[in-house]
């Protein structure tokens, strides 16, 4: 047995372990893991917001971090062609850094539209009537969302790995363990996730800025153009102009998350306009400089893409060796690639919140918990990214061709409703800002196109095929939500609630303390008091009816008989007869049921009033009640 199968034996011993102790210690291990219940007043506190500079490396960590496997991916589809492909680094790279800029003066331009979050959904949703526009841009983001949590810890494992080969075979487990501690931050709020995560981002721009400064003073020693320099300008045979599309939408990759700044504004200290502004420039400036930095000298040492080693590793021990700047470098590479998650994590649980709002999504979105986060998106992101690195084995090459291509397509949305809004509002500079907004939608449609033409036949299809599904079940529970408010609402003047008579049917398996217990709780709601015993031969029947008699007859006793050893199908042939009888009468169903001490022990006992619950809720229209009695042993 290989050593990964038996780990992966250990750590689901340990699961099922930590889940039982979990269980059996909720509460305690909730205020452990999670921290103590936040009040609702301190939603808005001027502590729980951010400042801006910190909100830079919290709300960029997606962006930023993807300079790390941005250049590569787009690398990797020209490395069939030869060395003489590796200069296209060079025009790729500005061509990035190009639709960057544009990408990050047309979001300023939401931001100033918005003031309290101006995401593609909002805007949409804002300037367009057809509810599927603003859909397809919310459905775009999430599942983009989804697949950057897979990308950054895939891509953080594989660069782990790079350096340490012997953790290659345990990727898949690790990612999984990542995206766990990753749930359990987040879990705990916005303000506790920016002390974790604001340094060791500040620590992963520091080592790129010393690699490329590091770099340009290798070259000032030994020369800009280097023996492993390959040449520039040179067009290798096979070159296609789909070829180089595809490798600029690989690229793109590292252009990801832009959206999460204008999404957050309402997290933001006042100004909070002026502060999200201030952190697109500087997320602009050090981006553009690490991607032209570190793809300049990638091209000049020659680096080409190693599928057991990443190209940031390669370059970074071509400078420091083995030493301990390469193992600083690769563990901060490691660390911010995990917590690029976190932004990712905010985003997906404030965008699912609002849709889900509107009635697009399940209410349970809606909910806060605990730490005031939306907890049930937090959880919902975790488990689905999960799912997908356990599906594709952590493996980021396999998961790029799904990859951003919805993120382009919300970015192409919300241009075109800011280019709506200018036209209808105006406002100072309103040319101006329309113009930025025109630009940023022509560019942004062309290359969601490009990655929709080049990446289909790579797995973009999926994507292509799980939006569409995902805005048709949107309208779904959007029309669940409107029938039901029809069907609950009611005229005010006309509708007065009126008295009905019950009748109260409890449910008895003998004469015990437990059912001692409900029938004096039945008494006293209801005069009309039925008890209905089910026995599966006349022996049992005969010794209940025995038994009631010398109890003392506390109320009517009904006695059924199942020929099939079910308690449901009598119990509900007796329901049905009353119902004919009494037709302008309620019918309460009383159910006991003992609560052992420990959680373990219904393991030991029949869950027959769950099951008598669950059947009557879905089958008849009764009003159905629960006694508990508790078990001191």
């Amino acid at each position: 047995m290989h050593p990964s199968d038996i780990l992966e034996i250990i750590l689901f011993i340990v699961a099922l372990l930590a889940i039982w102790f979990s269980i059996s210690n909720f509460n305690s291990v909730k205020r452990v893991l999670i921290g103590r219940p936040m009040r609702t007043a301190e939603l808005n506190a001027q502590h729980n917001k951010l400042i801006w500079f910190i909100a830079l490396p919290i709300l960029s960590a997606d962006l930023y971090s993807s300079v790390s496997y941005g250049p590569e991916s787009g690398m990797t589809e020209l490395m069939k062609l030869g060395p003489d492909a590796k200069w296209y680094i060079i025009p790729i790279t500005i061509s990035t850094v190009v639709l960057l800029f544009i990408l990050i003066v047309s979001y300023i331009m939401g931001v100033l539209a918005y003031p309290n979050g101006g995401g593609a959904y909002a805007i949409a949703k804002d300037n367009f009537k057809p509810r599927w526009v603003s859909l397809v841009a919310s459905s775009s983001l999430l599942v983009d969302y989804i697949l950057t949590v897979a990308v950054s810890v895939s891509a953080a494992l594989e660069a782990v790995s790079s350096a340490y080969p012997a953790v290659a075979p345990y990727e898949t487990v690790l990612a999984i363990f990542c995206v766990f501690v990753l749930l359990v931050v987040n879990l705990r709020g916005v303000a506790e996730s920016a002390k974790i995560f604001a340094w060791p981002t500040i620590g992963f721009m520091g080592c790129m800025l010393l690699l490329i400064f590091t770099g340009f003073f290798d070259e000032f020693q030994h020369g800009f153009v280097q023996h492993s320099t390959p040449s520039f300008g040179t067009v290798p045979q096979g070159l296609s102009v789909l070829l180089i599309l595809k490798a600029f939408s690989s690229a793109c990759s590292a252009l990801t998350g832009i959206e999460t700044i204008s999404n957050a504004v309402p997290i933001f200290r006042e100004p909070q306009q002026k502060n999200a502004i201030k952190t697109y420039i500087a997320l602009g400036v050090i981006t553009s400089v690490t991607l032209l930095g570190f793809a300049y000298h990638l091209y000049v040492k020659g680096i080409a893409p190693n599928p057991h080693n990443t190209m940031l590793s390669q370059l970074t021990e071509s400078y420091f060796g083995h030493g301990i700047l390469y193992q600083i470098i690769i563990w901060f590479t490691f660390v911010v690639l995990i917590l690029a998650a976190n932004s990712t994590f905010t985003g997906f649980s404030q965008l699912a919140a609002i849709v889900a709002a509107d009635g697009f999504l399940p209410r349970g979105l809606t909910m806060r918990g605990d730490r005031l986060g939306y907890s049930n998106g937090i959880i919902a992101l975790a488990a689905t990214a999960s799912i997908l690195i356990i599906a594709f084995q952590a493996h980021t090459n396999a998961l790029i061709p799904l990859y951003a291509i919805g993120v382009f397509l919300s970015f192409s949305i919300a241009q075109f409703g800011l280019i709506r809004r200018w036209k209808r509002v105006k406002g100072p500079n309103w040319r101006v800002k329309l113009a930025i907004n025109t630009v940023g939608a022509f560019v942004t449609s062309i290359v969601a196109v490009i990655f929709a033409f080049t990446k289909f036949t790579s797995g973009a299809w999926v994507v292509l095929i799980v939006i569409p599904i995902l805005i048709i079940f949107s309208l779904a529970i959007n029309r669940h939500y409107r029938a039901v408010a029809d069907e609950l609402r009611i005229d005010l003047s006309t509708f007065r609630p009126k008295a009905n008579k019950v009748i109260t049917v409890v449910l008895v398996s003998g004469t015990h303390r437990v059912v001692h217990n409900t029938l004096s709780f039945a008494k006293g709601v209801s005069e009309d008091l039925i008890a209905v015993y089910v026995g599966f031969d006349d022996q049992s029947i005969h010794r209940m009816e025995e038994k009631w008699e010398e109890w003392g007859n506390p109320c009517r006793l009904v006695v059924l008989k199942s020929k099939y050893r079910s308690i449901l199908e009598p119990l509900t042939r007796f329901i049905h007869l009353l119902e004919e009888k009494q037709p302008k009468s309620n019918i309460q169903v009383i159910i006991p049921q003992f609560i052992p001490k420990k959680w373990w022990h219904n393991l030991l006992h029949n869950q027959t009033a769950l099951l008598l619950r669950m059947w009557l809720l879905r089958n008849k229209d009764v009003v159905i009640t629960t006694v508990p009695y508790h078990l001191r042993k």
